[in-house]
């Protein structure tokens, strides 16, 4: 007996897809045009060593720092999180 396939067929029209031009793709806030920096953090990490584990916590920041970094756009945590660890480095 033979099984049937679990996958379902797929909606998509290729045919469709393929005479596109790019005038005709649509951007909105929730999916704006890819930039290099977006497709670079999608590239898988193969050889690369692990990314350190990060820790949550509550810290507290004057509000016109937290403003400040938050002004920068998004990414601002990471950017705290540089600022420290270049302050621990130059420490060392």
């Amino acid at each position: 007996m033979k099984r049937r396939s679990s996958s379902k067929k797929s909606r998509t029209n290729y045919r469709r897809l393929r005479t596109m031009k790019d005038a005709d793709i649509l951007l909105a806030p929730e999916h704006p045009e890819a930039s290099v920096e977006h497709i670079v953090r999608g590239i898988v990490r193969n050889g690369l060593k692990a990314v350190p584990r990060k820790a949550s916590i509550s810290l507290r920041i004057d509000a016109d720092v937290l403003d400040w970094f938050k002004e920068q756009g998004a990414g601002y945590q990471t950017r705290i999180n540089a600022v420290l660890r270049a302050y621990r480095e130059a420490a060392r």
